[in-house]
């Protein structure tokens, strides 16, 4: 069973941020094999989405939220990460759905924007959302800029 916890950078506490930075570095460093500088000095103003195992407290899910003009013109969501050993259970589907959910209780139901790897097109596709972008390398990984708008009946 998972935890699911959705805190601003102030209310972190120290195991929170080690956890989610060590599973970045794991994911995205490591397996992806992608040196760059993870730490970017925008999580002080990002929201943070966390999916804690309730059996062991190991940190099963991660990813952090934008509101408007602070990594995109809209709302966005990033550095969207499920450990190997915790995928193919539909753990990235829910962290997804906490997300945006994250945004909509923050920020109201406004149009989001992603940098999402190119294989994950179908995945977010079925979020709603929709390719904006030819896929372009960033750091040697193929990514696509993909936004989910919000119709009016939605807002």
């Amino acid at each position: 069973m998972i935890q699911w916890l959705v805190k601003t950078f102030e209310e972190l506490t120290i195991h929170e941020l080690y956890a989610f930075l060590m599973l970045r570095s794991e994911v995205f460093v490591v397996e992806q094999n992608c040196v760059f500088q993870d730490i970017d000095n925008t999580d002080q103003l990002a929201v943070h989405v966390m999916g804690f195992e309730k059996e062991n407290g190991e940190l099963v899910a991660y990813s952090r939220v934008f509101g408007p003009g602070i990594k995109f013109s809209m709302s966005g969501i990033g550095r969207v990460v499920v450990p190997e050993k915790a995928r193919k259970g539909g753990t990235g589907r829910v962290l997804m759905e906490h997300s945006i959910k994250a945004i909509e209780d923050r920020f109201g139901k406004i149009p989001v924007k992603i940098s999402a790897q190119a294989h994950l097109e179908k995945f977010y596709g079925s979020f709603g959302f929709v390719a904006c972008s030819e896929a372009y390398d960033d750091d040697g990984i193929m990514h696509i800029d993909m936004i989910r708008e919000v119709s009016e009946s939605e807002k």
